[in-house]
Order: C-alpha cells, then sequence, then structure tokens
C-alpha cells in the first residue's frame, strides 16, 4: 500500500526545481474553443479527435522501409562517414518506431481497435526492443493519469533536476556507452529463467531472432550489431533520456498541466531526431492525451493564441531547456 503522507513528502522535496509556480502562471479562464483548464470544448474536441487511418499507413509504412533504405544505402555506398551517418539514422529509426508505438498505446494510431493494437504494440513494439505486449500501454496509463503521482512510473527519471553537471555527464556517459541499455535488457535475459516470465522473455528474443533473420537474407549478418543493436544500446539511449527530461524533467504534481510537462520551441533538427510525428507538443498531449498526434499541431496553436500557453512558460529551444537541467557550479 503507497503511503500517501510519504509520497507527498518526496515530490515536495525532489521535484519542481523547473516548474513555473502557481503565481507565475497567467490566469487562464477558458475560451471559446478551451475549457478553463485547457481541455477542448466538445465541437473543438470532435474535430480534433478524428483518427487519420490513411495517413497513420503511410506512417507505419515508411517506418517499417526506413530500416531498409539505411542498410541497402550503408551496404552499397562503402564508406566511412556512410556507415557513421548509417548507425545516426538508426538511432533516429527508434525514435520514430517508438512514437508510434506510444500512439498506438493511446488507442489513436488506427480506429480499428484490433489493427491499432496489432501494428502498434505487436508489430512496432516487438521490433523496437519490446516483446509485442500490452505492458507499455497499462504502464504509461498510469503517467497519464497522475503526473508525478504515487503510480507514476517515471518519477525518478524526472525528479531531483537541476542536478550537478558532473552528475549529468554520469548520466550520458551510462547511456552512451551501453550501461543504460544492459540494464534495460537484464530483465528479458533473467526472465528466461524465471518462471511466469519466461514466455514474455521468450517473445522479446523472438522478435530480435525475426529482425536477425532480415539482416541474415540480405547477406550481412554482422549489420544486425551494428545497425540495430548498438544504436538502440548507444545512440538511442542518449536521446530518449534527453527528449523524456524535456517533457517532464524538473516538473511536478499538479492538477494544472503547465505544471506537470514543459513546452518547448521546435527547430528542424528536433523534430528529426528528437520529436517526429508532432510528439515535441507534450504539454498539449498532456491537457489532453486523446488526440491524435496529427493534430496536435492544431491544438497547440489554439493553446497558445487564446492564453493558456504563454511565452513565460515557453524555452525558445530545446538547447536552452537542456541548459536549465544543469545546477550551475557553487563557486
Amino acid at each position: 500500500m503507497v503511503d500517501t503522507a510519504a509520497h507527498d513528502q518526496l515530490v515536495a522535496d525532489s521535484t519542481g526545481g523547473l516548474a513555473p509556480g502557481e503565481d507565475d502562471l497567467a490566469p487562464f479562464e477558458g475560451s471559446d474553443r478551451l475549457r478553463p483548464d485547457g481541455r477542448p470544448r466538445p465541437e473543438f474536441r470532435a474535430e480534433l479527435r478524428r483518427i487519420p487511418d490513411l495517413a497513420n499507413i503511410v506512417h507505419v509504412l515508411v517506418v517499417l522501409a526506413y530500416p531498409f533504405l539505411v542498410i541497402w544505402v550503408a551496404s552499397t555506398v562503402s564508406h566511412p562517414l556512410t556507415w557513421v551517418l548509417a548507425f545516426c539514422a538508426m538511432g533516429v529509426w527508434y525514435q520514430r518506431a517508438l512514437t508510434l508505438h506510444h500512439e498506438s498505446a493511446h488507442r489513436l494510431l488506427f480506429s480499428n481497435r484490433a489493427v491499432n493494437d496489432w501494428v502498434g504494440e505487436k508489430l512496432l513494439g516487438l521490433l523496437a526492443f519490446g516483446d509485442g505486449g500490452p505492458a507499455y500501454r497499462l504502464v504509461h496509463t498510469q503517467h497519464h493519469r497522475d503526473e508525478f503521482g504515487e503510480r507514476e512510473p517515471d518519477f525518478m527519471l524526472y525528479a531531483h533536476y537541476p542536478i550537478p553537471a558532473d552528475s549529468m555527464r554520469r548520466k550520458l556517459l551510462r547511456d552512451a556507452f551501453g550501461v543504460s541499455g544492459c540494464k534495460l535488457l537484464k530483465p528479458a535475459i533473467v526472465g528466461l529463467f524465471v518462471k511466469g516470465r519466461r514466455f514474455r522473455a521468450a517473445r522479446f528474443f523472438a522478435g530480435q531472432l525475426f529482425v536477425f533473420a532480415w539482416f541474415l537474407a540480405f547477406g550481412h549478418p554482422w549489420l544486425y550489431m551494428f545497425l540495430w543493436w548498438l544504436p538502440w544500446m548507444t545512440f538511442w539511449q542518449v536521446a530518449n533520456r534527453l527528449r523524456a527530461l524535456a517533457e517532464h524533467g524538473g516538473m511536478t504534481r499538479s492538477l494544472d498541466r503547465r505544471r506537470t510537462s514543459s513546452n518547448i520551441r521546435q527547430g528542424f533538427w528536433s523534430r528529426y531526431v528528437f520529436l517526429p510525428h508532432s510528439v515535441g507538443f507534450h504539454l498539449a498531449h498532456h491537457v489532453d492525451s486523446g488526440i491524435p498526434m496529427s493534430n496536435l499541431p492544431k491544438y497547440h496553436r489554439a493553446l497558445v493564441e487564446d492564453g493558456y500557453i504563454t511565452d513565460s512558460i515557453t524555452y525558445p529551444s530545446y538547447r536552452a531547456f537542456w541548459r536549465t537541467l544543469v545546477r550551475p557550479s557553487q563557486r
């Protein structure tokens, strides 16, 4: 049983270092399109909640074709720079695939639930180092239900910011050198030997054997390590931490979503590397998590135009935000 008082104290002691104070937020009484809490009113909400099935079919097909294109280019244009770019491109692929996986967890990828779950969870989730099951959806629901609450799955990922520079450096080095990736792989390996966890662990490894089979069919089995496993172990771990911290790092528990999620202006490179499929409109996503990714830009514009999101709570760039994660050194 969760000790509510103890958790409240934990929230008070370890969160909110970068969250705007309640007095710093511009009061918002609602508008013709938005409720006072920022959620869209019924007519606008119905417009925003339409799932674009055809467009999402294209997104899925592009994501599935992406690795084949990268492997073909890398194996055809044999040059050191090509290999480096291919490695980075595959690191970027994981964010694209897992963003669609995230969309399916919200049941927003396709309007047909069976298709949504099969494509998003059982296919994309399986390929991108998952087990093809519903576990992520079930856990992620708790994240949206009460950010920084008693059941927040990523509480410690977001807590304690800003932190000393050496602490941030250690976290990123652990990500870059595969330590974090090994930690994520350990449950699947251990699960093979634990009763009750073997089936899920077997699904995880079956997914990776399926991917390896494609590399083998292309005649380059060794590329599985260089263009699949290593980008996930290194590049993606760094990118994923930086993205996650940009969403909730240093924020706090509150009924006002402007204190639980950050709002950051996106540039071209940030959208390509970290924020595909409009996932960067994360504050809008948390104000109403039932809006498909394709409509988040429109919803975000409404939040800005109607005064819910203001410049005072908006970072000018991701680089500017990441600088705030590090505590100024004491002299």
